[in-house]
């Protein structure tokens, strides 16, 4: 994707402060993201895959996250 600048003749609209810091800890929880993701691939890439036996199944990621998504879920009345 290419980052092109704003023209200069355009005014923007700015962001009441609760917004922007809300955009700003959102920008700061996204690079933590990728930081880490980052991270588990240059280890893979400096020592390779990790064995079966150090491995999580798919299957027990997906019931864990659909866990943690239920229990989000407002109780329905």
């Amino acid at each position: 994707m290419i980052e092109q600048p704003a023209p200069a003749d355009t005014a923007r609209q700015q962001l009441d402060p609760a917004a922007a810091d809300a955009v700003r800890a959102y920008a700061a929880h996204t690079r933590a993201t990728a930081d880490q993701f980052a991270g588990v691939l240059e280890d893979i890439a400096a020592n390779g895959l990790p064995s079966v036996e150090e491995c999580t199944p798919w299957e027990e990621l997906r019931e864990q996250h659909l866990a943690r998504l239920a229990r989000q879920r407002p109780p329905v009345a």
